[in-house]
């Protein structure tokens, strides 16, 4: 054991990130002036008047989110076409000045509400890039910019997620904006000290695509200079309108192996899948038809949720205001399939021991008691162990979820998880990390023993969660 490893495992997330990241799976909402247009990037020359949705209900979007088992929901309170869904103050180019509510409206308050209301915590999207105001490319932009983040965070009550890209192109007097990073994390820490800040912040990272594709070893503890990486996007992305967002793997697929960190200053820094239920980020009538299946949205929640990232799903609502019949259709399929999953946990009362623990507070039956605080350990410097579950009887199963310790850091580098058959310990899945949540899918077996094998960890693994399950069949 060097120490450089044991610094490794010493990295651990803040308790936003930890708040964050138990929320697991929420929604994107984009909707604006793009979608009376029918584009994907407005120009920032659209009238208000265009603004004007004639079922707007966004009770039924927090009720689609939780009827896929959502938590949290962030809304396009302005995208890059600068038009605001709140009457700021500092800008004309807003609801206020469109005829929906008689111009009386404040969209970004309906749906805090809503969010609060149903249970689901709320976040915030605010382009920087901006194609309409004047003042864009100019210190007095960066000046209404943070004006602006004040009137989001200190008028809708707590927020889980300032969400920040990094889009970067010209304004309408064709200049391009040197962004105040800095000045923008210091408004959302005094306001909002709670909330994370996503992409272009020090928190939540960006995976690298638009398209649904995560890592089959996606690392929390990575180099520092990822926290740099999507603060300006390359201008090429900015005459794509919408291309971008089928580009996959558009970043390294190895960030925190001990030869991708080596010599290198890490932070807790874990990632964010995004992409949208539909080819578009906004809603295009000619996309009805092209919503995500089942099974496609199942992959990426398994591998993403499963493979210790978050899912931020996009759910466009279309000029009505509502989220349309197929989309609302789907998330409830995909709901009824994740509820059904994890409903019945084979492992309740399963007897379970360890090649090795610490001490009787860190005893492997932590694993089993369903308390996040509590988890197994060996002592300092075991790297490799061995656990071993009874389920008492011979069960049909084709799903284990696997939760580390992360209040601990994240240390398990190597996993090989067996059942017993007959006499003989066959193999049943394998992986690389574990991190927060790792769901491991197989085809079905009947087993009544199971094994993992932890080869290689960081100083020493931890577990807090051996969960089994069957799917639907």
């Amino acid at each position: 054991m060097s120490q450089s490893i044991q610094s490794l495992a010493l990295v651990s997330p803040s308790e936003r990130q930890l708040s964050w990241q138990e929320l697991e799976f929420y929604s994107f909402i984009h909707f604006g002036v793009n979608t009376f247009t029918d584009k994907e990037w407005g120009l920032g020359d659209e009238e208000p008047a265009i603004f004007d949705p004639t079922d707007f209900d966004a009770r039924q979007w927090v009720e689609v989110c939780k009827s896929a088992g959502m938590k949290g929901l962030i809304l396009t309170c302005k995208h890059h076409d600068g038009f605001c869904l709140w009457p700021s103050a500092y800008t004309d180019h807003t609801v206020k000045n469109s005829p929906w509510r008689d111009g009386n409206g404040d969209m970004v308050k309906e749906v805090a509400d809503a969010c609060r209301e149903g249970g689901l915590a709320f976040g915030v999207y605010l382009s920087p890039w901006d194609r309409h105001d004047h003042r864009y490319g100019s210190d007095e932009y960066n000046t209404y910019f943070k004006l602006q983040l004040r009137e989001l965070l200190t008028g809708y009550g707590d927020i889980f997620c300032v969400w920040f890209d990094g889009a970067c192109g010209e304004g309408p007097n064709g200049m391009k904006q040197e962004y105040d990073w800095d000045g923008y994390y210091e408004v959302i820490r005094e306001l909002q000290p709670g909330a994370v800040i996503s992409v272009c912040g020090p928190d939540v990272r960006w995976c690298g695509n638009e398209a649904g594709h995560t890592r089959d070893s996606e690392w929390s503890v990575v180099p520092e200079e990822l926290r740099d990486c999507e603060k300006i996007q390359e201008a090429s992305q900015h005459v794509d309108d919408g291309e971008f967002a089928k580009r996959a793997n558009s970043r390294d697929e190895n960030l925190g192996s001990r030869d991708a960190v080596a010599g290198k200053p890490v932070v807790w820094y874990p990632a964010e899948v995004n992409t949208s239920i539909r080819p578009g980020w906004f809603y295009h009538a000619a996309e009805d038809d092209q919503v995500r299946s089942l099974e496609k949205l199942l992959d990426i929640y398994y591998k993403s949720v499963g493979g210790n990232a978050t899912f931020l799903l996009n759910l466009p609502p279309d000029k009505r205001g509502r989220i349309h019949e197929n989309d609302a259709k789907r998330m409830q399929e995909l709901g009824d399939w994740l509820r059904a999953t994890f409903c019945d946990n084979l492992a309740t009362g399963a007897h379970v021991k360890s090649t090795e623990s610490l001490d009787a507070m860190h005893d492997a039956s932590h694993i089993l008691d369903g308390d996040k605080t509590t988890f197994w350990r060996p002592k300092d410097g075991t790297e490799s162990a061995a656990i071993e579950l009874d389920l008492l009887e011979t069960r049909t199963l084709d799903t284990i979820l696997l939760q580390e310790h992360v209040r601990s850091g994240q240390r398990i580098e190597k996993l090989h998880i067996e059942y017993l058959d007959g006499e003989t310990w066959r193999p049943l899945y394998d992986c690389t990390i574990v991190g927060y949540k790792r769901i491991c899918s197989f085809p079905p077996v009947r087993a009544r023993q199971l094994r993992l094998n932890i080869a290689q960890s960081r100083w020493y693994p931890t577990l807090s969660a051996v969960e089994v399950y069957l799917s639907p069949q």
